[in-house]
């Protein structure tokens, strides 16, 4: 079974050309150890803040203890009690977020994970994206020449909320002036759009990539 579920439009990358037998062009996460890259500015001040948070947990022994035992939502739960919002420094998760500079939303868990070495990095809203297309692939097998279309439709419909709605209420007309999927792509899209968009609907947490 799959695993559990997930506006902007913008520039999608353009169309691959279909493959003489499907494989993963992903580059291998283990060779990827490197912590994603932000600025001078933030190394210097947000980081900082981070590792102020990092070393707090790191010296609580009941989170660690919860994190040790695979219970991440009792130690989120005593976090967000006895650690956020607290003198000196007021951590919160929406200052955690910024302060990571990512372009997607965290979640306390994943903070967790990646302070305790659970995760290298965190995975930005393309990782993501490209995970959930090659989960669906590899569940519903599509011939190699929807590949490429399927792609674009299920990054469109995960990060376009016009899209989505224009597709939910049959408007189709509405794509002739849609930037990030087209009526000729829904047409080139052929069987596939109920099964892509009843996949993101059901295991899909949309919430993830909001900025």
């Amino acid at each position: 079974l799959p695993p559990e579920t997930g506006r902007e439009p913008g520039p999608f990358p353009p169309p691959l050309p279909p493959l003489a037998e499907y494989k993963s062009f992903r580059p291998d996460p283990l060779k990827e150890l490197s912590e994603t890259p932000i600025g001078f500015e933030g190394m210097r001040i947000d980081r900082k803040f981070f590792e102020k948070f990092e070393e707090v947990v790191k010296g609580n022994e009941y989170v660690k203890d919860k994190i040790y035992e695979g219970k991440y939502e009792e130690a989120e739960r005593y976090i967000k009690r006895e650690v956020f919002d607290k003198p000196e420094e007021y951590f919160n998760l929406d200052k955690l977020r910024k302060s990571v500079m990512l372009d997607r939303r965290l979640s306390l868990r994943e903070i967790l994970e990646r302070i305790f070495g659970r995760i290298k990095k965190f995975k930005t809203k393309d990782d993501l994206l490209e995970e959930e297309i090659e989960k669906f692939i590899s569940i519903y097998h599509p011939e190699n020449k929807f590949i490429h279309i399927i792609r674009q439709f299920m990054k469109a419909y995960i990060l376009d909320t016009e899209l989505r709605e224009i597709l939910n209420s049959k408007e189709y007309g509405r794509l002739e002036t849609n930037p990030g999927f087209t009526m000729r792509d829904l047409k080139e899209l052929a069987g596939w759009k109920d099964p892509v968009a009843e996949y993101i609907k059901d295991y899909v947490p949309l919430n993830t990539f909001v900025a």
